[in-house]
Order: C-alpha cells, then structure tokens, then sequence
C-alpha cells in the first residue's frame, strides 16, 4: 500500500495541478473569479483531506472530483442562476481547434443545466470515460450517457453540426 503523501507533495502538486483544475472549473461555470474560488475551495478541501489521498498519483482524481462535487453542491443554492455577468468574458485558456468558436461553446455549455454541462465538461474536455464520470458524480453509468446524449441535442441546436458533429457521443463506453 502507498504511503500517504506529505505536505511538501501538496504544494508541488497545487502548481502542477492548478492550470488544469482551473480550466475544468472556468468550463462548468463559465466565469473566471467564480472559477478560481472554485479551484481554491477544491484545494482546500483536498488539504484537509490529505492524509486519506493514497498517493500523488491519485491526487489529481481526488481533486479533481472535490471540484465537481463542490461546484454540484453551489449549483444546488437558490441564488446560484441569479448572478448575471456585466462585462463580457475575455479570451484565455487553450485554444480550441477553431477559435472561433470558442465563445459560442462557452456560451452554449452555460445555457445546459449544471449536470448536464458537467457530463459534457468531464467526458470531453477531461477526456474521461462514462464509468468515470459517473463516479465523480455519483451516478449510474445510465445517466451520464442520456445526460450526454441531452446535452449534445442541446448543443448541436444551439453550434450547429459544425461545430458539434451528430458522431460526437456515438460511442457508448
């Protein structure tokens, strides 16, 4: 059995995990400060559980999860859908295939409820599988695919075939 990791581990894994754990949280709701509270309180609550993470390896997953977790459980607040931007949302991040439709995916993926907007954000941008996701969100496998399936509808309507491809999702692993 793996030792746990020490605290000194957690400080090297914070900087190496950040730029990815950021981008996952920009991607499930869509604003920067919101993203970065999100990042801090999934560190925070993966410090706190430090000693129960078995190895470094398994950190990324652990946080990883904690931020979807926690951002399910901000989803959940009655104030959550009441905020509304006033400046527009400034370019940042990895570019996408096609820049140019950066801001129409971010536009679109904020119109999808938050389970849905996580499924896509987990199975497509974090490249992880059905089984996966479903465990991050504690869900049967089930749902993650007609949360998927809902969701690409949705978006397909919103971007276009284009942008998203009828092929996109027809997998079923």
């Amino acid at each position: 059995m793996p030792r746990p990791p020490k605290d000194e581990e957690f400080t090297d894994f914070v900087h190496a995990s950040w730029p990815s754990l950021y981008r996952t949280a920009y991607l499930l709701l869509g604003d920067h400060a919101a993203a970065e509270d999100l990042v801090q309180t999934a560190l925070a609550k993966t410090y706190a559980a430090w000693s129960k993470v078995r190895s470094v390896e398994a950190a990324p997953a652990f946080a990883r999860t904690t931020l979807v977790n926690t951002a399910n459980s901000w989803f959940r607040r009655r104030s959550w859908g009441r905020e509304r931007p006033t400046d527009p949302i400034p370019e940042r991040g990895a570019p996408a295939p096609d820049p140019s439709d950066r801001p129409a995916v971010v536009a679109a993926l904020a119109t999808l409820p938050p389970r849905q907007r996580a499924v896509v954000v987990l199975r497509y941008y974090e490249d992880l599988s059905v089984a996966q996701v479903a465990r991050i969100l504690g869900c049967a496998e089930g749902t993650v695919k007609s949360q998927t399936s809902d969701a690409l509808a949705k978006l397909r309507v919103e971007l276009g075939e284009a942008v998203v491809p009828e092929t996109l999702g027809a997998s079923h692993d």
